[in-house]
């Protein structure tokens, strides 16, 4: 019945203001225009700039930014209404807050990487690990890039899991060293020397991991 989101309205007094604003300075391309609208795409809807006498009802919307400051500095520069600077939210996402000159509000973000956290994110563990093993792990994942480390976190720790289910055991050091090695390529594995011998731990030893 329903096709999904085509449109969002935005109620603009002037049209040739906002399209300065939403088209030029946060660069949306205008793909069609009729009497009292503008369409400019988004990249995943269109946003309609619909003139209005006035805008009884402004609307939100997020734009996704990789420099939240610089882009809220630029939108404040450039004719927008500071609300909130740049915050974390509880969501771990960096956001902050300008109004258009409707008084429709631009919420420039991103989400945080895991070395923005200022917290260690928990394992998803299905079964009993050994204290040192967590503490093992999470020092290894300290060097996969924080845009790969969620994803490496799952896949580790699932693998992980099913060696020491091999061995009816709760996860001990050498099911995280082996789980470590074994869940990345072959072709990929000389990555995980240095690492490993950072954290102590001579590579030579788990040839057999390696060569797997």
């Amino acid at each position: 019945m329903f096709f999904g989101v085509s449109h969002i309205d935005v109620p603009v007094c002037d049209l040739a203001r906002s399209e300065a604003f939403w088209g030029k300075l946060i660069g949306l391309q205008e793909i069609k225009r009729g009497e009292g609208f503008i369409d400019l795409d988004s990249g995943s809807v269109i946003l309609r700039l619909v003139h209005v006498s006035q805008v009884i009802r402004p609307v939100t919307l997020r734009v996704s930014v990789p420099d939240v400051q610089a882009a809220y500095d630029l939108l404040v520069k450039s004719g927008g209404r500071a609300l909130y600077e740049a915050q974390r939210t509880p969501a771990l996402e960096l956001e902050a807050h300008v109004a258009d000159p409707d008084g429709n509000s631009v919420v420039v973000w991103r989400e945080l990487s895991e070395d923005e956290y200022g917290f260690v994110p928990e394992l998803p563990k299905q079964g009993e690990w050994h204290k040192e093993s967590e503490e093992l792990l999470n020092e290894l994942l300290k060097y996969v890039p924080a845009l790969f480390r969620s994803m490496a976190r799952r896949k580790v720790t699932k693998i992980i899991e099913e060696v020491a289910g091999y061995d009816h055991s709760p996860v001990t050091r050498e099911h995280v060293i082996r789980g470590y090695i074994l869940s990345s390529a072959k072709i990929k594995r000389d990555r995980l020397i240095e690492p490993l011998k950072i954290c102590g731990i001579n590579p030579d030893n788990y040839k057999e991991e390696f060569d797997a």
